[in-house]
């Protein structure tokens, strides 16, 4: 295949105390080294995306730098037997837009060991509309279900339901059939959640209240939970006895004012949730499952907005302003 001489890709950089984010020029040589070269077709907007445009977001450790902890495209070159020229592809994770170039570039370069085959029943752009957020969504149900979690048992709680993962979380669990009840702060999106399935929307206080009791009334039989801090302990609170929780964020803070009871005295299971280094096995089922039975066709346009290179620094500021909903896909 004839490559071009150069190629557009955002670049952050830092300038005295301040980062700079905008579409510059490059060529080859400036990526890094991997196994692979990959013409990206889409990527996506993340929060660590949006930390990785700011001076303290402490996610990129040199500069410049091309963030972007997603892409999916078609492989160009080749020196992994694994990967041919044509081959679409999808990267997630690893450090990819971390401290390895990432997915804001026309071009990338990566390891073929962070490379996921596009399955067959996904398109380029429905990959990275599930994105690192889509697979963190999938990995926090997979892991419930693993642990007994079945719509019989009652109501799933969704927090920050209007995020990234939590919009994807509320989709998955109501195509599965699952009860979801959405949480958000946001009242103008409540029409949007009844779309994306959630049969019940309640506002963020009503979740969190000011006094947060060691254990108070069962209200759910598992939670899926991207923001962690305070909302995590009253969630803990409020879960049925032998619940799952998955926690995959910290936008409410890393501490959990919490005490032992909902563990020792309802058997509540607290479930971590890591897509960075989920192992490569498993993430390929993940990403077979996020294909079939968890992709939830109806409303994957609906929580979806295309983006441009050139939109990117706008967008990176708003998702960490909560300024966004859903997914934002960045079309290379």
């Amino acid at each position: 295949m004839n490559l071009p001489e150069t190629f557009q890709a955002l670049v952050v950089d830092k300038k005295g105390e301040d980062v700079e984010a905008s579409v510059q020029t490059l060529n080859f040589d400036d990526l890094p080294e991997g196994d692979v070269t990959i013409k990206v077709h889409y990527s996506s907007v993340n929060y660590k995306d949006g930390l990785a445009s700011i001076p303290n977001g402490n996610i990129v450790k040199e500069y410049p730098f091309v963030p972007g902890i997603d892409l999916a495209g078609e492989v160009v070159q080749s020196e992994d037997d694994r990967y041919n020229e044509g081959d679409k592809v999808i990267v997630t994770s690893y450090e990819l837009g971390v401290s390895h170039y990432g997915g804001y570039s026309e071009y990338a370069r990566v390891p073929g060991d962070w490379i996921v085959p596009l399955p067959e029943t996904l398109t380029m752009k429905e990959a990275m509309t599930f994105g690192t957020a889509g697979f963190t969504a999938a990995l926090s149900i997979d892991k419930m279900e693993q642990n007994g979690q079945d719509p019989s048992q009652g109501t799933i709680l969704v927090s920050g339901a209007t995020g990234g993962v939590g919009s994807m979380a509320t989709a998955m669990l109501a195509k599965k059939g699952y009860h979801v009840t959405a949480s958000t702060g946001k009242e103008t999106e409540h029409d949007y959640l009844k779309k994306l399935g959630a049969s019940e929307i309640v506002s963020r206080e009503d979740v969190t209240p000011e006094k947060i009791r060691p254990l108070s009334k069962q209200k759910w039989a598992g939670a899926v939970d991207p923001v962690g801090g305070e909302t995590l302990a009253a969630i803990l609170s409020n879960t049925q006895y032998g619940g799952n929780v998955a926690v995959s964020g910290l936008t409410a803070g890393v501490k959990v004012p919490t005490t032992v009871f909902p563990f020792i005295l309802r058997s509540v299971n607290l479930l971590g949730i890591d897509s960075v280094y989920h192992p490569q096995e498993q993430r390929l089922k993940l990403w077979e499952r996020l294909a079939t039975d968890l992709k939830p066709e109806k409303v994957l346009e609906e929580m979806t907005e295309e983006i441009t290179l050139e939109e990117l620094p706008q967008t990176l500021g708003q998702i960490l302003q909560a300024q966004t909903r859903g997914r934002t896909v960045v079309k290379l």
